[in-house]
């Protein structure tokens, strides 16, 4: 129960990083538009930049609950039974 408990919050902190550098994108994103519209939207209407915005906000929220799944596991693995195994090997 510990062990999915700890993958699951690597999971959520790995959705919340995935958010906030996708915020930070742009937070540069935008005061590029305000600069030169026309220049930095590619061409692109207003509702198809809105269309974008969904399609990478879940994309975000999708790759970086992903990467903090196999995070979690990961680091579970070195912290708590790579631990266990090293542990069981010392000799007195």
């Amino acid at each position: 129960m510990k062990k999915k408990i700890y993958i699951f919050l690597f999971s959520i902190l790995g959705a919340l990083v995935g958010f906030l550098a996708k915020g930070l994108v742009e937070l540069k994103a935008i005061e590029l538009l305000l600069f030169n519209f026309e220049k930095y939207s590619f061409g692109m209407s207003f509702e198809n930049i809105v269309i974008l915005h969904n399609a990478f906000s879940f994309l975000a929220l999708f790759l970086g609950a992903l990467v903090g799944f196999f995070q979690g596991k990961y680091w579970w693995r070195i912290l708590y039974e790579k631990k266990t195994k090293d542990r069981q090997n010392i000799t007195y």
